[in-house]
């Protein structure tokens, strides 16, 4: 419980908030060509100081930690953090992190990862932290914003790896032969021809009023339509629905074609399987009139053998996806891993969506670390967190629990 005290007191005694008022100043305040500024940035330097001097004096054995835990972390973020320290008796030793809707939000940080989260990024990579960014995006749209964010030095420090496509591939700049990694060359012969027939007829064959509305994404690999109008907006739910029907007729053919199969629908069955299997296909599919009678116990062997290694995602005014179940993120971060040596992790998983919570819970089930999500997160996800440790941080607002990691993590340095 000395520890326990210990915080009390920080919070209790000294004006925490107004260092990190400051902190957040000195660390944030943009460059500017102004000597008025840079005379109030220099005053809030010294005020940081001298605060940081009175709590170190007050905590001879911990001041220096201290002094930095309550320039970073709120009270409830510290108080979590010991909570979870003497939970797991373990610092984070790495962190996966998803992007859209988690490290930054379309309707709450206008699609823009924080400038207070990336410092904080930076801060864990200065402190040797590997750091795993987890998403559906392509490469190069990732790479693009990374770069733009933090750096081109930190990108191609050797510590950060991006798995992309959901797991299709890892790349992780400055290893050598290990630095890109295109995981799909490994699946048998037969996927990867279920793929091919997909994404070769997936705008040539739609719709006109679908293939005006909406546009493949440039992947590697994965078979992703997006709106051609704003993420969320109804327009966008409306086409992104109507692709999402179609995909599942367009998988069928293509799933019939390469195990030799004949129907009159081939559609039917990737329907009744899919809605099965995800209910949010269910209700898509309900909505749109477009659900079958078919039972899914009547589907072929041979087709549901298919359909069991391929993924079919939904996500709302957003996407409609085609995957592969064998290159999911979690394979892509068992990669990373790898790559970056990381053979005992105890991460922190960042994320929103079910291709996330796929990660979150084989992290649970490995015990290799923590799960966190924002409160918009689908409804699996915030399951999950709730049942774990109830990370649950507001839209665009990753920062708050990578404050409270910041903080579990210099806690730790002094148990240890």
């Amino acid at each position: 419980m000395e520890r326990y005290d210990q915080l009390y007191r920080l919070f209790d005694e000294f004006d925490t908030g107004q260092l990190r008022a400051y902190q957040d100043f000195v660390d944030l305040f943009p460059p500017v060509d102004s000597r008025v500024a840079l005379e109030h940035w220099q005053n809030a330097s010294e005020e940081l100081a001298e605060g940081k001097d009175e709590i170190r004096e007050a905590f001879p054995a911990t001041g220096e930690t201290f002094a930095d835990i309550a320039a970073t972390a709120t009270r409830e973020q510290a108080f979590t953090a010991l909570d979870l320290l003497t939970k797991y008796d373990r610092a984070v030793n790495a962190l996966v992190l998803d992007v859209d809707e988690t490290l930054r939000s379309a309707g709450r940080t206008d699609n823009e990862i924080p400038r207070d989260t990336l410092h904080l990024l930076t801060e864990f990579h200065e402190a040797g932290m590997p750091i795993v960014v987890c998403t559906g995006q392509t490469l190069e749209n990732v790479k693009g914003f990374l770069i733009q964010g933090l750096g081109n030095e930190l990108v191609h420090s050797g510590d950060v790896s991006v798995v992309y496509e959901a797991g299709t591939g890892v790349f992780t700049p400055g290893h050598g032969g290990d630095t890109k990694q295109l995981l799909y060359d490994d699946l048998d012969p037969e996927i990867q021809a279920v793929f091919d027939a997909v994404r070769s007829r997936v705008l040539s064959a739609a719709p006109e009023d679908l293939r005006r509305g909406c546009h493949l994404q440039g992947n590697e690999f994965n078979v992703t339509l997006k709106p051609n109008f704003e993420t969320g907006s109804p327009r966008a739910r409306e086409v992104i629905d109507d692709a999402l029907v179609y995909m599942l007729d367009l998988l069928g053919d293509a799933v019939l074609e390469e195990v030799a199969e004949d129907a009159e629908n081939a559609g039917a069955w990737a329907r009744a399987y899919y809605a099965a299997q995800d209910p949010e296909i269910r209700t898509v599919l309900e909505q749109e009139g477009e659900t079958v009678d078919t039972d899914p116990e009547d589907v072929p062997g041979a087709v549901a053998a298919v359909f069991d290694r391929i993924d079919v995602a939904y996500y709302e005014a957003d996407a409609a996806e085609i995957g592969s179940l064998e290159l999911n993120k979690v394979a892509g971060v068992e990669a990373a891993f790898d790559v970056l040596g990381i053979d005992d992790p105890f991460c922190v998983v960042m994320g929103d969506s079910k291709s996330d919570l796929r990660v979150m819970e084989w992290v649970a089930e490995n015990d290799y670390g923590l799960a966190a999500a924002p409160e918009h997160a689908s409804r699996d996800v915030l399951e999950h967190v709730m049942s774990t440790d109830e990370l649950v941080f507001d839209p665009g607002d990753a920062t708050d629990v990578l404050a409270t990691i910041y903080a579990l993590n210099r806690l730790a340095r002094l148990e240890s």
